[in-house]
């Protein structure tokens, strides 16, 4: 009988540590995760092209606006 619970007691050890190792593992592997999407995003936002995207997008809006509402355009003109 005192075999029998060695056994079991070198397997839960052996769980133990390799539990412990794989939980090591994926927790590292998150924590890369994490750093390359962050970092990503960082060097997104710092990108030029996103501002140039968004000032193209004000642009194109206000020619839009004006052409589609030329009333608006003449009042602000005759206003100012």
């Amino acid at each position: 009988m005192s075999g029998m619970n060695n056994q079991y007691t070198r397997r839960e050890v052996f769980c133990r540590n390799t539990c412990h190792d794989l939980k090591r593992f994926w927790e590292r592997e998150i924590g890369k995760q994490t750093y390359y999407r962050e970092s990503e995003e960082h060097r997104l936002g710092r990108s030029a092209l996103r501002k140039l995207r968004e000032e193209w997008k004000q642009k194109l809006e206000t020619k839009l606006r004006l052409r589609n509402n030329p009333e608006d355009t003449e009042k602000r003109t005759n206003v100012g």
